[in-house]
Order: structure tokens, then sequence, then C-alpha cells
């Protein structure tokens, strides 16, 4: 989803734009500037030595995302044991960028994503939730089973969290994210449904630059 295009009163209209693909890891021929975009200025890489990182950016407000968590869920148990996998929550799509934000980060601190990440965007986009601000996150955590309610409070306040945030932010711009879903590879390469022409697409995209990656 475009940072101009989000808008709420669509949101839901949009939740199954998005068809879920099988076997997405197909090698193909791509081209610099059509199905991907190489950056003038590499990006920041937070991988070891030897691993090839690739990062998803996405927002949890996005009807887009949503409809792509499941197919992106299935694509990761896939990866090479090389590729270091992250997920990056953008600063735009909806009024409350911050607290989705700072949402994502607490879970990854208590190591819950993958528990509530589907769960997540399933409240918003099928259930309609209103996880809007502070107060609606922390009721909400309070009710999870799976939290603890005082953990997930403080963890969500405290100055780490906050500083993820700030540095989710600062990806976003060193990638030039235009829209989400939206993935980079190895600080060099980013790719999105517009430039490959679909989220499935975009993975192929995004295999064969993997694969590169590790060439050098």
């Amino acid at each position: 989803m475009k940072r101009r295009d989000f808008s709420i009163a669509t949101a839901a209209a949009a939740v199954s734009l998005l068809p879920l693909a099988g076997n997405v890891h197909a090698q193909g021929s791509f081209a610099a500037g059509k199905d991907y975009i190489v950056l003038g200025k590499p990006a920041p890489v937070d991988a070891p030595a030897g691993k090839v990182e690739v990062v998803e950016f996405f927002s949890y407000n996005c009807p887009h995302c949503a409809a792509f968590e499941p197919q992106l869920e299935a694509w990761m148990k896939t990866l090479p044991a090389n590729v270091a996998f992250r997920r990056i929550p953008v600063p735009f799509v909806g009024n409350d960028v911050e607290a989705k934000q700072k949402l994502f980060y607490t879970l990854e601190a208590l190591g819950k994503v993958d528990e509530f990440q589907l769960k997540i965007f399933q409240a918003i986009h099928q259930e309609r939730q209103r996880l809007f601000g502070d107060d609606a996150i922390l009721a909400w955590a309070e009710k999870q089973s799976g939290l603890d309610a005082k953990k997930f409070a403080d963890t969500y306040k405290s100055f780490g969290v906050a500083g993820k945030a700030k540095r989710a932010t600062q990806m976003t711009d060193a990638y030039k994210v235009g829209g989400v879903p939206a993935l980079g590879v190895a600080g060099r390469w980013y790719v999105d449904g517009e430039t490959a022409g679909s989220m499935p697409r975009a993975l192929q995209v995004t295999d064969s630059l993997i694969a590169q990656a590790k060439k050098g």
C-alpha cells in the first residue's frame, strides 16, 4: 500500500486482493530498474557475516500486508539457511504508526512474533477490532492468554522499544520504501508488488536476488 493511498474507509474491502500462491521459489530472469530497484546508496545491514539479509517492510494497518502474510510465512519456512530474515514496521499507513511499531517490537522482544503476527492482522482486518493507539493495544494485550500483560506493558513503554521504532523509520528511509508490503535484500535491492507486478512474483524476484547476493 502506497504512503499516499492509505484510507481506513477502504481498508476492509482490500483484504482479499492478493491471491495465495503455491511454490514461489522459482528462479527467473529479472531486470534491474524494471522488476526491482538497485539502491543508489546501500542500506544498513544487521545480518551476521556470511548471511544474506532479507527484510519485509509492513504495517499492521495495511490490508495488503494482511493478505500477504500467510503466503509470506509459508515462503519464510523454505528460505535457505544462509538467509537472515527480519521484519520492519514502517512509519506510515494510518495515524498511529508509532504505536503499531511499538506493538511489533514489543512482541519481538518477548519472542512472540511468530505466535501473534497473523493474529493481529486478523484482529484488525477480519474481526474489525480497533487496535488504535497505545491504550487500545495495551487493553488488547491484557486479553491475550499467551501474553503477560505487565511484562508486555513494561516492554511496550521501554526506551529499547522506542529506539527500535526510530531505527525502523531510518531503515524505511534508507530503502526509500514507497509502499507496503515490500522486500529489501542485502542492503542493495528493493522490490514490491509494483516493481515485480505482484507480490507472488516479488517473492520470485527476491529469491533471485538472494542467489545473486550469495555470489557477491
